[in-house]
């Protein structure tokens, strides 16, 4: 006992202050894209051409990021003469159609449903269920348990049974195999219930996008609440959406 009482002295208090102030993250992520109106339709083009996830609307200019997989690759072409990501993480959205964007998105408070905020403002409690994803959005979403997030300390928390939740988190492209085990799972979670589909992979397929083995996004197959972009979506943006969305 002494020794943990030694221990827990000596790291101090290691919790991030988020979201009374926004930490830093590393220089080579990505976040939200910027894209420049005025970029010439040559680049544009060539950045659409080159992506290999088909996420960039050339006629609007816009970057869907319910597709992208945030390689870089259109800014790295273009020099950031078309699009240039940014180090912002609050990237989530209440609708599908807010993530393809100019870099503009909507307050997510504003867009979350009020009810939901009444119901499961002071608790909520999540069934995590990856649908055949590769563990990069499954281990984010962990790491949202150690002491640096605490999710916890905001009334948040994942547990074991889909009975015991007030919703679903889904991750992964939700394969042929696995969509019964996720439907079987959302009808186990007793009324009112919120589904949250996280990375692009549950958005719109991914990299595995237009494959017959998968779901081409989440919302084919179940009333989606909350979007969560990414891949994978970095911890402070899942903390972002649960916190803003739902408190």
């Amino acid at each position: 006992m002494f020794s943990v009482l030694k221990n827990r002295y000596e790291q101090g208090y290691r919790t991030c202050s988020y979201p009374k102030e926004k930490p830093a993250v590393f220089g080579r992520y990505r976040g939200k894209p910027l894209v420049r109106q005025d970029a010439s339709p040559e680049w544009v083009e060539i950045c659409a051409n080159a992506c290999p996830q088909d996420a960039i609307d050339v006629q609007q200019k816009k970057i869907d990021m319910g597709r992208c997989i945030f390689c870089g690759t259109c800014e790295q072409i273009s020099q950031g003469e078309f699009v240039r990501f940014t180090g912002d993480f609050e990237i989530a959205t209440a609708q599908k159609e807010h993530l393809l964007t100019a870099g503009d998105l909507p307050d997510l408070a504003r867009h979350s449903k009020q009810h939901f905020k009444s119901l499961f403002g002071r608790s909520l409690q999540l069934r995590q269920v990856s649908a055949a994803g590769c563990n990069a959005c499954e281990a984010d979403l962990n790491v949202l348990a150690t002491p640096f997030f605490d999710l916890a300390r905001f009334g948040i928390n994942f547990v074991a049974s889909p009975r015991h939740s007030d919703g679903i988190v889904v991750t992964g492209p939700v394969s042929r195999n696995m969509r019964t085990a996720l439907l079987q799972t959302y009808e186990a979670v007793p009324d009112p219930k919120v589904v949250i589909a996280v990375g692009s992979c549950t958005l719109t397929g991914g990299p595995f996008s237009g494959s017959p083995e998968i779901t081409e996004g989440l919302d084919k197959i179940l009333p989606v609440d909350l979007f969560i972009p990414g891949c994978p979506p970095h911890p402070l943006t899942n903390l972002h959406a649960l916190l803003r969305f739902f408190k």
